[in-house]
């Protein structure tokens, strides 16, 4: 009889002290990873995303570009402007 609880209780205390923390560790690693990556839609989100900061980057630079010819000056008007919305704030 000692020697059946003894075969059930060592492979038992084995599991738990060795396997089982290491299952766990593993386990949850492998969720985080899977968790952390980005799934398809959130990938198509991105990417249209960064297009569309692309695109808005470009009108920008046009904008500025139309605005130096057209109104020579006007970047120093908008620093001071800043400038004193800020002061006063």
């Amino acid at each position: 009889m000692e020697g059946m609880v003894l075969a059930f209780f060592v492979p038992a205390l084995v599991f738990i002290g060795l396997v089982l923390p290491i299952w766990v560790v593993m386990h949850y690693k492998s969720k985080q990873n899977a968790q952390s990556a980005l799934s398809d839609d959130e990938r198509q989100d991105l990417s249209t995303l960064i297009h569309q900061a692309e695109q808005m980057v470009s009108r920008i630079n046009t904008l500025e570009a139309i605005l130096d010819s057209e109104t020579p000056g006007w970047r120093d008007r908008m620093q001071a402007e800043n400038y004193i919305k800020t002061r006063t704030d």
